[in-house]
């Protein structure tokens, strides 16, 4: 499902203890690329530090980003999206983009340990 960042997304109760994957690709304008690292690089610790979140990536090909993370919960997830952290963090994002944000909360499906 290809959604906008700021819809909600909602998880049948057969799937409410599984853990949420959470895939976020934002393209930057090109000239904005290293200001978009400084807040990433001045924000990370405090994402992973949130209640729920179990583990945060930023990939990058050329000016295009994503973020995968990795929460808890569909709960955990929507406690930093309505957090202070999220609303300054997303602030200074996305005026820095070429594109509108999409975002995908995920299930695994199958798994190779």
């Amino acid at each position: 499902m290809n959604t906008p960042i700021s819809q909600h997304h909602n998880i049948t109760t057969s799937q409410h203890h599984k853990m949420l994957r959470r895939l976020v690709k934002m393209t930057f304008q090109p000239d904005k690329v290293d200001d978009f690292i400084a807040v990433f690089e001045e924000s990370k610790q405090k994402i992973r530090g949130m209640p729920g979140c179990q583990h945060l990536e930023l990939w990058r090909n050329g000016n295009i980003f994503f973020t995968y993370s990795i929460w808890e919960s569909e709960e955990a997830l929507n406690h930093y999206r309505y957090s202070d952290l999220f609303k300054t963090t997303w602030a200074k994002t996305k005026i820095l983009f070429s594109e509108k944000a999409e975002a995908w909360s995920l299930e695994v499906q199958s798994e190779t340990v």
